[in-house]
């Protein structure tokens, strides 16, 4: 025990995420990067980012240490990012259009990776009992954390992908001050993300703004992975 913590229980707990965690975080870039190519922008391409080997993409602190920490505090909370991606929309064939399509192949690859995670489910369940606990709970994690993430880059804030989704789809009176606020968007992500929560706590009240809106979505997206692969009576009922 250490600190009140059971720390090889939090190490085996770890474990079952590093997989999760170095695929769905760099499988995200490579698919801006593969789609931005496929579109006219061979930025990435020319910089050998346009590959889904994800070792391509590993930043050594939000790849690995950042989610490292994280999971081994026990604060229940789990962040990460790699390397961005470099995308020039001014290649693209039509910037404002395909701008959308590749911002749209990150969140997508995350929901890719869900349902393959939940379809894999019915594999791990015929393994031997020692592999198919930590298999099951590996892939459950993997379902989890791709549907958080895809959610959660689709909130419609610049940088994230869904606020360059919103700025190519909006008028242009709208666009243009969204995509002013892109200079500030990291900033507001760290008080959404760290600030208001820790806030909430010192005062008593819930400020995790981002629970609020992304765990109904994220519940309801897992029920519908789980019901259109057949996974429900494997990860239980109720979720």
């Amino acid at each position: 025990m250490l600190g009140g913590y059971d720390l090889a229980g939090l190490v085996q707990n770890a474990t079952t995420w590093v997989l999760p965690v170095l695929f769905a975080i760099t499988l995200h870039e490579a698919a801006h990067g593969f789609v931005a190519w496929r579109l006219g922008d061979n930025t990435a391409y020319m910089l050998g980012r346009v590959s889904f080997n994800p070792l391509r993409h590993i930043d050594p602190f939000g790849t690995v240490l950042l989610p490292a920490l994280l999971l081994l505090s026990g604060t229940g909370f789990l962040f990460g990012y790699a390397k961005p991606v470099p995308v020039n929309f001014r290649n693209l064939n039509h910037p404002k259009r395909d701008m959308v399509w590749v911002a749209l192949a990150g969140p997508g690859i995350n929901i890719f990776l869900a349902i393959i995670s939940a379809l894999l489910l019915h594999l791990a369940v015929m393994l031997p009992p020692e592999i198919s606990d930590f298999a099951g709970q590996t892939l459950f994690n993997s379902i989890l954390l791709n549907i958080w993430l895809a959610l959660f880059n689709m909130l419609p804030l610049p940088p994230l992908d869904g606020g360059r989704v919103a700025v190519g789809i909006l008028p242009r009176p709208l666009a243009l001050p969204l995509a002013n606020l892109e200079r500030y968007g990291m900033l507001i992500l760290i008080g959404l993300i760290f600030l208001l929560p820790l806030l909430g706590r010192t005062i008593g009240l819930n400020l995790n703004i981002l629970s609020w809106i992304l765990g109904p979505a994220s519940s309801y997206v897992l029920n519908v992975i789980a019901h259109l692969t057949g996974v429900m009576s494997i990860i239980g009922p109720g979720l």
